[in-house]
């Protein structure tokens, strides 16, 4: 018998949470600080501003700026 530890099942953006905490060392807080400091833009000015600026990867960026957004627009 073998036991399964059950990690959290993300969907959508936040799936990618865990690769970018481990990927890039930071939290995901952190990333959604810095989007909202450089706002107003549009989402495809964010993942490039992300990409060139902070290194990350394309989906790891278009992720974070979708989730920000998207939480930004629920408030």
């Amino acid at each position: 018998m073998t036991t399964q530890t059950t990690q959290p099942r993300f969907t959508g953006p936040a799936s990618y949470f865990p690769s970018i905490e481990r990927t890039y060392g930071e939290s995901i807080e952190h990333w959604i600080e810095l989007i909202h400091a450089h706002a107003p833009a549009r989402h495809a000015e964010l993942v490039r501003w992300l990409k060139i600026d902070h290194g990350l990867g394309h989906g790891h960026a278009d992720a974070l700026v979708a989730h920000a957004l998207g939480a930004r627009a629920r408030d």
